[in-house]
């Protein structure tokens, strides 16, 4: 029994042990850059006391601590890629200043690169931060019901069809339709809508969201791994491991940069010693400060953190980049193009106008024609049903026989009387001539569908029905356009429709009946004329157009093609998160180009004051190495709202 314990006391310490360094882990550059440093100050003091030996072996130690992670990736990708690069430079150059005696500089230049590569760790994680906590979101275990029996299995062996049970407090664990219950849904983690939303029979539901009030039945709708959590997830994981072409540029040149300057740095060690008259140890030191100060180190880190850091900072705001390329060509765009259904609009009609005949009752005659309407799937049909259930909320009734004319409208008997509810054809186009007194035309130009209703022989009301346009419509097309950006709105509606809706949203253009060819020939011209464009849209009928456009943005409602074809997507269906995505951008381009100049600048100074022998090695290291840190700190500024 006793050896027993002493087993289970030994397991439980090494399960501490593994938590510890499971929490040092994503700190180890950082605590490998300490130590460095704290070795060299030991160096430095037992060298003042002139304790060589040990001084010397706190600064070997230093060197192998604080740059054995750069080493290690400096020397395997030199052996992967057959290509030299900045780690290996900087390994040269540590080795060269301690060869020479300059145990510290070169100690000190290891401990600065070890600084600036936690900084880049730090930068990289911070990035991943967001698609952890995404992750960590979606449940890996569902209630599964058959037949009455309940059985907890993991999300992966959900198939098509399945049915779940998900009770209130609980995440949802895939995307489904409700069979049974109705309950309220916090959808935050997918839209950025603090507001829960009630959900009843037939509602869609999404893996991620949380269910808050009652125990619903869902059947399954999708396989876990083609969920739009998982779509939110791979986009994310996409655009982290994309690259930008600036990024690319860099990469390409530095592999040229670090053999052009290994080739200079030979011809150094011995061109200034025949040439200039300098001894061989001045000739040895310049060309190791050389090898230092001309190395590409703040260059090579003045895109990808950069990036990285952006993308983290739209996704936090529900933009999602699918890479950096996207994100970079936001800040170039000249023109953007918007669908018009379930874009610009909401994507379902809503009742804006009714005229009942003097003398009737308006509750009593909206009754009975959502009573019938409510025998009918027409979109229209649902939106005047809806309107009276919301606004009124009479009971319905049962109409002693109904007939639906397809193209047409609804026929109906109530009490003995024939209703028709439809268009102006369906009722009679003079009578409902007579009956609106004008308004028709006028309703018409505001991109109003007007629907009649006829009691036996009389016309008794008007019912006028618009998609009406998102709240934040106006406000979004009126920032781009302050940025000097061109809107034009596609449609596949009428002219008059189209006409409207593009007055009312502030477009500075329009192309009504647009087919989704048309709207690809429209991209065309557009980019004929703008050079970089972009089209914002949700539909099934949109993907075409989200793939010819220089950059495609989806709506985070929209279908699941949209959301595969288009270059970012906006998870809060917030139209002005546009003018944001492209602020954005144009930030992390000036400090790209900040950086870009900037690290230049150091690395041309460094290398003019080390010719002209003014320069000294630890100086060098400072300079250059510091300059790193310097770009990645004001690469770190992006992830800042």
């Amino acid at each position: 029994m006793h050896g027993d314990a002493k087993i289970l006391e030994n397991v439980h310490v090494a399960e501490r042990q593994m938590s510890i360094l499971s929490k040092l882990k994503p700190h180890a550059e950082l605590i490998a850059a300490a130590a460095c440093g704290i070795l060299i100050v030991l160096g430095w003091l037992t060298n003042r006391y002139e304790i060589s030996v040990l001084s010397i072996s706190f600064y070997i130690l230093a060197f192998v601590i604080g740059g054995f992670a750069k080493a290690k990736e400096g020397i395997g990708d030199t052996i992967k890629n057959k290509e030299l690069n900045v780690e290996m430079l900087m390994i040269l150059a540590a080795i060269g200043s301690a060869v020479i005696g300059f145990w510290t500089e070169g100690a000190m230049l290891i401990f600065i690169f070890a600084v600036s590569g936690a900084l880049e760790t730090y930068t990289l994680n911070k990035s991943h931060k967001e698609l952890s906590a995404l992750m960590k979101l979606q449940p890996e275990e569902a209630l599964r019901v058959n037949e009455g029996k309940e059985e907890r299995v993991h999300v992966s062996q959900l198939i098509i069809g399945d049915q779940i049970l998900i009770k209130p407090g609980e995440r949802v664990p895939s995307d489904g339709q409700i069979i049974k219950g109705q309950t309220t849904l916090d959808e935050a983690a997918l839209t950025g809508e603090s507001i829960p939303v009630s959900k009843f029979i037939k509602d869609e539901i999404f893996a991620g969201t949380v269910n808050l009030t009652g125990s619903i039945t869902v059947e399954i709708t999708k396989p876990s791994n083609e969920t739009l959590f998982q779509k939110i997830i791979q986009l994310v994981q996409t655009a982290q491991s994309e690259k930008s072409p600036s990024q690319l540029f860099i990469e390409n040149f530095e592999g040229t940069y670090v053999k052009v300057i290994l080739s200079i740095v030979l011809i150094m060690l011995f061109l200034p010693h025949y040439t200039l008259d300098w001894g061989w140890t001045e000739t040895f030191y310049r060309a190791m400060i050389l090898l230092v100060v001309a190395s590409p180190c703040a260059l090579v880190a003045s895109i990808m953190p950069a990036t990285l850091a952006a993308i983290s900072n739209g996704a936090r705001h529900g933009i999602l980049f699918k890479g950096g390329v996207h994100l970079e060509n936001l800040s170039n765009l000249k023109a953007i193009a918007f669908d018009k259904t379930g874009t610009l609009t909401k994507g379902k009609p809503e009742v804006t106008d009714v005229f009942v005949k003097a003398g009737l009752s308006h509750e009593a005659t909206l009754q009975t024609v959502a009573s019938i309407e409510n025998h009918s799937s027409h979109p229209l049909a649902q939106a005047i049903v809806q309107y009276v259930k919301t606004n009124l909320g009479s009971p319905l009734l049962h109409p002693e026989g109904i007939e639906d004319v397809p193209g047409w409208g609804v026929k109906a008997l109530f009490h003995h009387n024939e209703w028709k509810v439809g268009k102006a054809g369906f009722v009679g186009t003079a009578e409902a001539e007579v009956f609106a007194d004008g308004a028709c035309k006028e309703l018409a130009n505001q991109g109003k569908t007007i629907v009649f209703v006829k009691c036996k022989d009389d016309i008794v009301a008007l019912i006028a029905l618009k998609d009406v346009i998102r709240e934040e419509t106006k406000f979004a097309i009126d920032q781009l356009k302050n940025n000097g950006i061109y809107t034009i709105m596609l449609t596949g509606d009428s002219q008059k429709t189209g006409k409207a809706i593009a007055l009312e949203t502030h477009v500075d253009d329009y192309i009504a009946e647009c087919l989704p060819a048309t709207k690809v020939d429209e991209m065309k011209k557009l980019k004929g004329r703008f050079d970089t464009v972009a089209m914002v849209g949700d539909g099934i009928n949109d993907a075409p157009a989200l793939a010819t456009a220089n950059v495609g943005i989806a709506m985070g409602e929209g279908t699941d093609v949209a959301l595969e074809t288009a270059d970012v997507v906006l998870m809060k269906n917030d139209l002005p998160k546009i003018a944001e995505a492209i602020h954005l951008s144009k930030r992390m381009n000036r400090i790209i180009k900040q950086n870009i100049v900037f690290s230049i600048s150091v690395i041309v100074a460094l290398i003019s004051t080390n010719f002209l022998q003014f320069l000294e090695l630890p100086y060098g290291v400072v300079g250059h190495e510091g300059s790193t840190i310097l770009v990645i700190l004001n690469s770190l500024r992006l992830l800042r709202t």
